[in-house]
């Protein structure tokens, strides 16, 4: 579902190096781009999954096709890459969905939160918002950088003005919960050895043309204490990384990143005429692990981070 029909023209790139896997990756269903193993980024949980989805084959022969060795790369290098993953009439519904969605959105000019990756300017827009920072037990919508006025009011068209749609489509859209839990989705979590993954977040990512911004935290977000005046904070040092060491990995529409928590992955300005569009998911091994109550994402009474295997 990456991008618009088969195109590839993607741009996230990751950077690895060579430390033991920890246990949490990011699923997402996009077109990628990808490199190596475990930047200095620290999870933020003490034992999590993720990774990146789109695209299939009927489950026996993909489960099938997802050999012991892959799954060994997989703990080896941070990443995994699997063609086909979801069928096109999957990806397409999950397009149509949010075509639906954006179509009925109506979100409050105050509420109208521009979306950054980049670590000052996401402080001064979803830092100080309690739209953004309440948004992971409901489905909300953050925009591209400049696409509204003093107002809130939309600059051009609110289709084009979209960012991301998080941070609970897993949860609370019918189409995303489907394929979020589907079954080769719950097959491979099991091929990964995870006991007791449970979905912490999910998100819809356009990187609309010419417009939708570069994107790759390295430091953790977390909860900023009471009384200061951002509601979350950068903790650690920003680490360098050479751009050389980043390495492309075009995928096509339906095939599937895993992305290991560890890994430092960055998606570049989208310059190109065609979006880029992306659904994400962030999963987490429950098994012995402590989520911090540090992390700006927390459970709430209205939804507790649902099991991937219901």
């Amino acid at each position: 579902m990456a991008g618009d029909g088969d195109k590839i023209p993607h741009g996230k790139l990751c950077w690895l190096r060579n430390s033991p896997a920890a246990r949490r990756l990011r699923l997402s269903h996009a077109e990628e781009r990808i490199t190596g193993r475990g930047g200095e980024s620290a999870p933020q949980s003490r034992g999590g999954i993720g990774g990146l989805l789109v695209g299939s084959w009927e489950l026996l022969l993909l489960m099938a096709f997802v050999t012991q060795h892959q799954i060994q790369k997989f703990h080896k290098d941070g990443f995994l890459v699997l063609e086909h993953f979801f069928t096109a009439e999957e990806c397409d519904s999950m397009r149509n969905q949010i075509q639906r969605i954006v179509a009925e959105m109506e979100v409050p000019p105050h509420c109208r939160t521009e979306f950054s990756t980049k670590e000052e300017e996401q402080l001064q827009a979803q830092g100080s918002s309690d739209y953004f920072l309440t948004s992971g037990d409901k489905i909300r919508f953050f925009f591209e950088k400049g696409v509204l006025d003093e107002r809130g009011d939309f600059l051009i068209p609110k289709e084009k003005s979209i960012s991301k749609i998080g941070h609970a489509l897993h949860a609370y859209d019918p189409v995303f919960k489907q394929i979020t839990h589907s079954s080769k989705v719950q097959e491979l979590g099991r091929k990964l050895g995870l006991e007791r993954p449970v979905v912490v977040q999910s998100m819809y990512i356009f990187k609309q043309p010419g417009i939708g911004g570069e994107g790759g935290i390295t430091r953790r977000m977390v909860r900023a204490a009471s009384g200061t005046s951002t509601c979350v904070e950068f903790v650690g040092s920003e680490p360098a990384y050479d751009n050389s060491q980043f390495i492309p990995l075009p995928i096509r529409k339906g095939g599937l990143i895993l992305i290991h928590g560890e890994v430092v992955h960055k998606s570049e300005l989208n310059s190109s005429e065609s979006s880029r569009h992306a659904f994400t998911f962030h999963v987490m091994e429950a098994k012995d692990t402590s989520w911090s109550k540090e992390n700006w994402l927390q459970p709430t009474p209205e939804l507790p981070f649902p099991s991937l295997y219901t």
